[in-house]
């Protein structure tokens, strides 16, 4: 009888187990769907798998569809050069070309940084902005969404308004500081709810006190490609 209670046991537990997996793998195709239907593979880039605070509708909205055919051949042909000059300016930027867009990831070791509960844009990071201020203004047709994120030390709702102002304060920097127009840009935060490293490490920390830079057509791009496309 022990015996028989014991394998019974074993069974629940393994049943329970693979519940609970059944479960999680459930949730990740749901957040999946989620990110697929507000904006692609872009969100997907820049909070991974975390739906983070609701805002997936408005950043979806900003990042658009893709475009196909021959017109988004000529948009990616566009997007590919300006990826590659931020690339050339900014060494120390990660630059991924995803969708028709272009990812921009800037943490403490890549030239936008924040010092220790700051978020004032300090002379390195403003000389890294200026740079890439130079290519947005080579290229106007394309809008700009910047999104902020902290790691994980200190309260929750500190770290949500900390992202806040500074992701507000490199917007700021681009339209007031810079010039650029304002209607161009979408400014997003996250808090410690999308970090892309481990937190309990000194490095990863690092990594996730960032910010993401995503570059799109606007749709005038869009219209001119279809137009060139169509041969009108």
């Amino acid at each position: 009888m022990k015996q028989i209670a014991t394998m019974l046991a074993a069974i629940v537990l393994v049943m329970g187990m693979s519940s609970c997996e059944a479960t999680r793998n459930a949730n990740n195709k749901q957040k999946g769907a989620v990110i697929g239907a507000a904006g692609g593979a872009i969100l997907g880039a820049i909070i991974g798998n975390n739906v983070g605070k609701g805002g997936n509708g408005e950043l979806g909205a900003v990042v658009g569809g893709v475009v196909g055919g021959t017109a988004g051949v000529l948009i990616g042909a566009k997007m590919d050069k300006q990826a590659k000059e931020i690339e050339n300016e900014i060494p120390g930027a990660q630059v991924e070309r995803v969708d028709d867009g272009i990812v921009v990831t800037f943490d403490e070791n890549s030239g936008v940084y924040f010092d220790t509960n700051k978020y004032n844009i300090n002379a390195a990071s403003q000389a890294t902005l200026d740079k890439l201020t130079g290519i947005l203004r080579e290229y106007p047709d394309t809008n700009v969404l910047v999104v902020g994120h902290t790691d994980s030390v200190g309260a929750d709702e500190y770290n949500m308004k900390l992202s806040e102002q500074r992701a507000y304060a490199v917007t700021n920097y681009f339209t007031q500081t810079k010039g650029l127009s304002a209607s161009r840009f979408t400014t997003n935060w996250y808090g410690e709810q999308a970090p892309v490293a481990d937190n309990s490490t000194a490095e990863g920390r690092a990594k996730n006190r960032r910010v993401n830079i995503v570059i799109v057509p606007n749709e005038k791009m869009k219209q001119e490609a279809q137009n060139e496309a169509q041969g009108n």
